[in-house]
């Protein structure tokens, strides 16, 4: 079942690929629990099928790289881009996008979280297995607040123009 407006996000955690080493964490991959993140904060989250993907790469993640100040304007926090693939990668294709310091790149790795929010997609005739839907939402405080989902593999409502329109 599909998350919804008003629900929490379920317990999960995300992997990010930290290019400076802070106190908490370590250059390399490291591993989070989603409600910690989310706590206090407001979050705009894109999830996608796969990094260096046409539509993902040409589209998707630029515009929330492009228009994150404005996000921030409105007072988002930060902005979190998920797709099932691993650290390393989702790290490589940040410095790709230039969206180091700008869009927090996370890794879903198995699949997990996209699965419990129910946003996964067999992708498998394309030989990409289990993957996200691509989507956009805003979460505040753990709580989503909006939440647009692409349907028959569109990209019409996921990008960020839509979702900065959307917020209060």
């Amino acid at each position: 079942m599909t998350i919804k407006i008003g629900e929490r996000l379920p317990e999960g955690t995300l992997a990010e690929f930290v290019e400076n080493e802070t106190e908490g964490c370590t250059l390399g991959p490291n591993t989070f629990q989603v409600a910690d993140l989310v706590k206090g904060k407001k979050v705009a989250i894109f999830g996608l099928p796969g990094a260096f993907t046409p539509t993902c790469s040409v589209q998707h993640v630029p515009g929330y790289v492009q228009f994150a100040e404005e996000f921030k304007a409105k007072g988002v926090d930060e902005i979190w881009c998920i797709s099932v693939n691993d650290a390393f990668v989702m790290g490589a294709w940040g410095r790709d996008q230039k969206a180091s310091g700008i869009v927090r790149m996370m890794a879903d790795g198995n699949a997990s979280l996209s699965k419990a929010l129910g946003l996964d997609a067999d992708f498998s005739k394309y030989g990409m297995g289990t993957r996200s839907q691509r989507y956009s939402m805003l979460v505040e405080d753990g709580v989503v607040k909006q939440l647009n989902v692409e349907q028959g593999g569109g990209f019409e409502v996921s990008n960020a123009e839509t979702l900065l329109k959307q917020l209060a």
